[in-house]
């Protein structure tokens, strides 16, 4: 298991990551969380951690840009929970409701990879046969793949005398056996 990544951030308000030796912006450290990287923010000089106050900036800057997740009556909500004896009791909630969200849609992810990881090609070529067996099914038509089913309607050619006593096919012919 790999250790907890710490970035520093200075009274400047600039950002160090200790495991790259360089300084970061907010974006970087949103690209760790995407990445599911385990990093700590810690003000210099205290040492105190503000890994929450470093979320909750970049979480106002996604709120700004784009479309919020929260709405104002969301947001107001939230703001009345606190201080009240539910709190730990919402924070838990919040937290396996979004576990559960995550989880939903990974399993969605894996079950569209696995779906499309068969060949698109053959799924229609399967949904395409699937049609034409039902159709065939309710006109009253057999199926059958090609050269089956022709043997009585083509002669064969190479076997049996010419002519109509040779021709199996015609009425009066012969089935290819020697007389003798």
């Amino acid at each position: 298991m790999s250790e907890t990544r710490v970035i520093k951030k200075y009274p400047n308000r600039r950002l160090y990551d200790t495991a790259i030796s360089s300084y970061i912006t907010l974006a970087d450290v949103k690209g760790l969380v995407l990445d599911g990287v385990d990093f700590q923010v810690v003000d210099a000089k205290t040492r105190q951690n503000i890994t929450r106050s470093i979320l909750l900036q970049i979480i106002s800057e996604e709120e700004e840009g784009g479309e919020p997740i929260f709405s104002s009556e969301l947001l107001a909500q939230l703001i009345r929970a606190y201080g009240g004896n539910m709190q730990n009791v919402l924070t838990s909630y919040l937290e396996k409701s979004l576990e559960l969200w995550f989880d939903q849609q990974r399993m969605l992810q894996e079950r569209t990879r696995t779906f499309m990881d068969h060949s698109p090609m053959n799924v229609l070529t399967q949904f395409a046969e699937r049609n034409l067996s039902m159709w065939q099914a309710m006109s009253g038509l057999e199926p059958h793949g090609p050269g089956e089913g022709d043997e009585q309607e083509a002669p064969q050619q190479g076997k049996g005398k010419s002519g109509p006593e040779g021709d199996k096919n015609k009425p009066g012919g012969q089935s290819g056996r020697r007389k003798s």
